[in-house]
């Protein structure tokens, strides 16, 4: 029933879940003897297992963002599901159809995937946990973070939310939110930059989810060594009217939180032909701010003051439990982090081993 599922999307692929097979295949054009192919994953928003529809759509659009952002057109969608031994079936055949939903609208078809009870017929409950992979294609190297470079432009589309906005709305009462994040922008924006060949000429995409803006901001700074100048008023209008309202009434930092939107760092003298190429898109799109040499991520506000992007220690809280956590850095964060190590060092010790073992047997 799932492969039924898939096949109504009516996207192309040589080899899918409806063949039964255990892997997928798909045929992608090149004009080099070189590709380039990058992969990528995301688990559903744990807040939406209770809404798979929701979960399946916004966790297929954020693994096809992570692959778009290097530059590489999507080509193949592979799903992942979950089920608690007293979990309703029908969980997943909502979740997959949240899935194809994507997969239709963006014409990338889903090739494979996996269906698995949470520990077998012993782990009781109706917990639903998933995840969903994308494989993309490029003629050209990635469109990777550390490309800013002085004197560059920073565009920003509109952004509406994935699934964090999606469960900031249900959570607090703004259901109509939720049809705002139902769009596949990111996806086109990304789509006609393919098409217009203009993805080898930008120095750096990224998508504005996990630490919101604050955190990319930090990120290209940190990674590049450039500054980066931003207008406050010019990100706010980039965030959806019905989002932006629904974040200033419950006192949500918009800098601070997932919006999904897609920011460009590209050379002054190509600006104009990605804001039309995105435009054609059906994709509002607009100039926030400047790559600079001050070697840190500065906010220009609308009273003309400025202040430093920092990004907090967790993303903005956006349920009443995050905001009782708070966003400060925990007392015993510096003995978690030797915790951490230590456990890595565990395993990749555990890996040798194996490896080892196998290799004189």
């Amino acid at each position: 029933r799932i492969a039924d599922i898939v096949a109504s999307t009516n996207t192309a692929s040589l080899v899918n879940p409806t063949e039964q097979d255990d892997g997928g295949v798909v045929r992608s054009k090149a004009k080099n003897d070189e590709v380039y192919i990058t992969t990528a994953v995301d688990g559903i928003h744990s807040r939406l297992s209770e809404y798979p529809f929701l979960g399946g759509f916004h966790v297929t659009r954020a693994t096809l963002r992570d692959v778009c952002v290097m530059g590489a057109d999507p080509v193949a969608i592979l799903s992942d599901v979950h089920l608690a031994d007293d979990g309703d079936v029908g969980k997943i055949f909502d979740f997959t159809a949240g899935v194809a939903a994507v997969s239709e609208l963006v014409n990338v078809p889903i090739v494979a995937g996996s269906t698995l009870r949470v520990g077998g017929d012993m782990v009781l409950g109706d917990r639903f946990v998933s995840a969903v992979g994308s494989v993309g294609v490029s003629d050209y190297p990635p469109t990777a973070r550390k490309g800013a470079t002085k004197g560059d432009v920073i565009l920003l589309t509109e952004g509406s939310g994935g699934g964090t906005i999606t469960t900031t709305a249900i959570y607090n009462g703004f259901f109509d939110v939720v049809w705002d994040t139902m769009n596949v922008n990111f996806v086109q924006a990304s789509q006609s930059l393919f098409e217009a060949d203009l993805v080898k000429d930008i120095h750096a995409m990224t998508d504005v989810t996990n630490g919101g803006l604050r955190g990319d901001a930090h990120e290209i700074s940190n990674t590049t060594g450039v500054g980066l100048e931003f207008y406050e008023k010019d990100i706010r209008n980039m965030v959806a009217p019905n989002v932006l309202n629904m974040l200033e009434t419950l006192n949500i930092d918009p800098l601070g939180v997932s919006t999904d939107s897609l920011m460009l760092v590209v050379p002054e003298d190509i600006a104009e032909d990605v804001i039309k190429t995105v435009s054609s898109a059906g994709v509002d799109i607009a100039e926030i701010g400047q790559v600079t040499d001050s070697g840190e991520p500065i906010l220009i506000k609308e009273d003309s003051s400025t202040e430093k992007l920092v990004p907090l220690f967790r993303e903005a809280a956006y349920t009443k439990i995050k905001k009782l956590v708070g966003d400060t850095t925990p007392e015993d964060f510096e003995i978690m982090q030797e915790k951490v190590q230590k456990a890595c060092e565990d395993a990749i010790a555990k890996k040798d081993k194996v490896i080892n073992y196998i290799n004189k047997n």
